[in-house]
């Protein structure tokens, strides 16, 4: 193992400061511990995945709907579920059929297995959202959420005044 001098140990260590100050670097970081997180709790809960536990979750409060609606409730990109949903058909968990009024959109709607798998996982699930509430209050939830928004909202803004030489105001 090669010996680290101190010279290097110091440059790593600001650096490694640097990139804790970096929201680009830590939300893709957080996004896969929370995600971890929560595939860990559905397998315990009774195997669930996390698309199939949201799929499940949206119907549930929202009834059926089209698999665009869905994926703009979840803020994913529709093909996410379209390919997700012919293996959640096929265990039983959701029914597909198309859409009466508009013949070229699939309706998803809840099956009984569905509703069964979503009522043995939705306690611990709760259960997580409550432990979240331990650490925040409902104000910083709130404010985290409005940051977030406002971040999104930029990274879906148009490069071009960032991709231009002109310095930035």
């Amino acid at each position: 193992m090669t010996k680290v001098s101190a010279h290097q140990s110091t440059r790593i260590e600001k650096r490694r400061i640097r990139e804790e100050q970096n929201l680009f670097s830590r939300l893709p970081a957080v996004y896969a511990a929370s995600r971890l997180q929560g595939q860990r709790i559905l397998l315990a809960a009774g195997g669930l995945s996390i698309v199939e536990w949201r799929v499940l979750w949206d119907l549930v409060e929202a009834g059926p709907m089209t698999i665009r609606e869905m994926a703009e409730i979840q803020r994913i990109d529709h093909s996410q579920l379209s390919r997700a949903l012919p293996a959640m058909r096929t265990k039983g968990f959701v029914d597909m059929r198309q859409d009466n009024s508009d013949g070229r959109q699939v309706l998803v709607a809840i099956a009984p297995s569905g509703q069964a798998a979503y009522d043995q996982a939705k306690p611990i699930m709760q259960r997580r959202r409550d432990a979240l509430r331990t650490k925040f209050s409902e104000p910083e939830l709130k404010h985290f959420i409005d940051l977030l928004g406002r971040f999104e909202a930029f990274c879906r803004e148009p490069i071009d005044h960032i991709t231009k030489a002109e310095p930035l105001k």
